[in-house]
């Protein structure tokens, strides 16, 4: 098939690029920069705010896969930028082209868009996908880790200190890049069995992970076994607002991640489970989570 991208530059889109050329796709990525050749894949220069960019992809594709999202932003414009207006903006090309099918990688914040600016881009960027008109199918990961990762690299390098700060309550599911992309590889044909469904896909854990199992595990990967502090939110809302001052736009915990970090519940939900013929996880989160550790220790990122 003729895959269309977007987020083929970032962690879980390279990811699937990669899979899907090997499979015998071929791509058209759209990119900001310009890259090197790869075979199996066409590059597009552009952004989500670029109609011709977008038009182009959407008439040469036999399916949209839309992976980009903006996951952090230091107010709601950069939220809604990003995950709103470009996933109409890909909606309409698709629209405008006939595009047969459109695959949406969202999150599981979605379920909850009262909780926070990011929550509620993505709840809304749902929206717009349901009531395109189009094939669609919506995925919603829970955290995802695997190599290339940089969200969950400071956990990693938190283990290798041996002192893990965490939320002191709540629990999350995993899923490594992998498992995730075999779905949206599965995905990619639509039918009856997906076609205008929203799934949740994990690492086949039904309980999730307490952030202190979660560090643990981390610890594990690192061969450490860390000392875990749990955080409380009015403590994470205090470090957020020593980060906001600190580091401005680049902070890393800002008011809106702590409220998404300190959410009780972000565990994948069985009944939203894609149907187990077609996908099933493989990877082990503790397995997994070592196989990553190497990883960013041969890259030399710990």
């Amino acid at each position: 098939m003729k895959i269309g991208l977007t987020g083929g530059t970032g962690f879980v889109g390279r990811a699937l690029l990669e899979r899907a050329v090997e499979a015998g796709h071929e791509v058209i990525a759209l990119t900001r920069k310009p890259q090197e050749h790869q075979p199996g894949v066409s590059w597009v220069q552009g952004d989500l705010a670029d109609s011709q960019a977008l038009e182009r992809i959407a008439d040469e594709c036999d399916v949209m896969m839309h992976v980009a999202g903006v996951i952090n932003a230091p107010d709601p414009a950069g939220f809604e930028k990003g995950n709103v207006t470009g996933t109409l903006n890909l909606i309409e090309a698709c629209v405008a082209k006939g595009t047969p099918r459109f695959v949406f990688v969202s999150s599981l914040a979605a379920r909850t868009p009262h909780l926070s600016a990011y929550c509620d881009s993505k709840a809304r960027a749902e929206k717009l996908v349901r009531a395109s008109g189009l094939d669609w199918s919506i995925v919603r990961p829970p955290a995802i880790y695997g190599p290339r990762d940089t969200q969950m690299l400071d956990l990693f390098r938190s283990a290798k200190w041996g002192i893990m700060p965490m939320p002191k309550e709540g629990r999350a599911s995993l899923i490594h890049v992998d498992d995730l992309v075999r779905l949206l590889l599965a995905l990619l044909p639509g039918g009856e069995a997906v076609t205008g469904k929203t799934f949740e896909s994990g690492d086949g854990n039904v309980k999730g992970w307490s952030h202190y199992e979660l560090a643990r595990a981390v610890g594990f990967a690192m061969g450490r076994r860390p000392k875990v502090f749990g955080l409380s939110r009015q403590t994470l809302e205090r470090l957020a607002r020593i980060d906001v001052f600190v580091r401005r736009g680049n902070a890393r915990l800002t008011l809106d991640r702590a409220a998404y970090f300190c959410h009780p519940d972000w565990v994948v939900s069985t009944q939203a489970s894609p149907p187990a013929s077609l996908w099933q996880p493989q990877i082990e989160s503790r397995t997994g989570l070592k196989a990553t550790a190497d990883w960013y220790r041969e890259q030399g990122w710990l």
